[in-house]
């Protein structure tokens, strides 16, 4: 009996093993916080870290409290509404906004992903070999087909252990010989320089690091789950959920944008160890960075560096597509959600389509996707703002948020990240003019 007993607790061991359990505690806001590390980011943070060295780390600690609050924010609409950003929106205020707003996401969303299959494709033909385009749009059918074919709950999961991918950046910044006096004086000390490339990489890292489809993703993520889970309902109807599931976001929240700066600040000290210490100081995507790094870091570093770019390409993409499909479907008032069967939601899963497909297109096109991108993370940087504070006057709305408007510390914590942004489009709008 007494051996019966330890196999029954050895196999719920390995029972709950099999179960992603402390993936499970976690939810929108880990894959939020994880997304925004997709390639266009890598490359962003890469470029920050080679030209600039270690002197940008310090924006990630900065930016952190300034994350965990606007995307708490951005989550509690969704999770006390039932309802994403755009379909607040547009019950709520006027509809010349709603069309600007979603207007722009789509199209920032659309630039992003196609420089994020670019990278992804060009990571796979720096492993492989092979025809760049041609991965492209392999890349770009198994994002659109996970989407609309995989069962929620299990694509969600799928999601969540792509958030390991994260993990080969720590493996690369571990390869590489890193000065940490330096770094850590780099990360704790800001250092600020006048001039117009400073601050357009400043609001590009904010505009990357805080961006408007996170927003969009974490609030209609939110009203997602309420509508797929039986024993969830909007918080406005149903006040007694509100003490755990206010606990359960500002804790999934916490801990994604946690991930997402610490990966960040891992690849601008990996890029700043490595590829500035070198005198390498442009690197215009994620992709050219591992090849950067192969002679100088090793072939450790690089081959990390690479199959991380593929990873949280297929983590990002679908996040980039479904945050536009999203706004998009819900100002329009159309059935939206993953969860919902595609003939249930077919104007939801035909713009998630087109989104990934344009984004496929660019790469086919005259444009340039990696300079698109640049100018693609400027173009958030300075959108954000607005959104931002569109948001912040929701979210304290009792005629939209009823008792649970928000108030106090993350009112605050809200506004002073909508500030920290502008102050960082005002500060290259005046670094340009002078």
């Amino acid at each position: 009996m007494a051996r019966r007993g330890r196999l029954d607790a050895l196999r719920s061991i390995v029972g709950g093993a099999s179960k992603p359990r402390f993936l499970k505690s976690f939810g929108p806001g880990l894959i939020t916080g994880a997304s925004d590390d997709d390639p266009s980011g890598i490359g962003t943070y890469s470029q920050a870290g080679a030209q600039f060295g270690f002197s940008l780390s310090w924006t990630m600690l900065l930016t952190y409290p300034l994350m965990v609050g606007i995307q708490e924010i951005s989550a509690r609409v969704g999770r006390v509404t039932g309802r994403g950003i755009a379909g607040n929106l547009c019950r709520h205020y006027p509809n010349w906004i709603l069309q600007a707003v979603v207007a722009a996401l789509f199209i920032a969303n659309t630039i992003n992903i196609a420089a994020d299959l670019a990278a992804m494709a060009d990571a796979v033909t720096l492993l492989i070999g092979g025809p760049q385009l041609l991965f492209v749009v392999v890349f770009g059918v198994v994002a659109v087909a996970a989407q609309i074919f995989v069962e929620y709950a299990r694509y969600v999961r799928v999601l969540k252990w792509l958030t390991l991918s994260l993990l080969s950046y720590v493996a690369a910044l571990a390869a590489v010989h890193v000065p940490w006096g330096d770094a850590l004086r780099g990360l704790f000390v800001p250092k600020l320089t006048w001039s117009a490339d400073y601050f357009m990489m400043l609001v590009a890292i904010a505009g990357t690091t805080i961006s408007p489809y996170l927003f969009f993703w974490q609030a209609s993520q939110e009203a997602e789950d309420v509508r797929v889970k039986p024993r969830r309902a909007p918080l406005r109807w149903a006040p007694r959920q509100a003490r755990r599931a206010l606990a359960r976001i500002r804790a999934d929240t916490i801990v994604g944008m946690a991930v997402s700066n610490g990966i960040a600040v891992a690849i601008m000290m990996t890029s700043a160890a490595s590829l500035n210490a070198h005198g390498v100081t442009d690197v215009e995507t994620s992709a050219q960075a591992a090849e950067a790094l192969r002679p100088i870091a090793g072939e450790f570093a690089a081959l990390v560096f690479a199959l991380g770019i593929i990873g949280t390409g297929l983590l990002g993409v679908p996040v980039l597509a479904g945050s536009a499909a999203y706004a998009v479907g819900e100002a329009r008032r159309w059935p939206v959600g993953l969860g919902r069967e595609p003939r249930d939601a077919m104007a939801f899963y035909a713009t998630l389509g087109i989104a990934t497909m344009m984004g496929v297109g660019l790469n086919f096109a005259s444009i340039d996707p990696i300079k698109a991108l640049y100018w693609s993370a400027v173009v958030n940087g300075v959108m954000a703002a607005p959104v931002m504070a569109l948001l912040m006057s929701m979210a304290a709305r009792p005629r939209v948020m009823g008792e649970f408007a928000v108030r106090g510390r993350l009112r605050l914590l809200g506004w002073l990240s909508t500030i920290a942004m502008a102050g960082c489009v005002g500060g290259m709008a005046a670094s340009w003019l002078i």
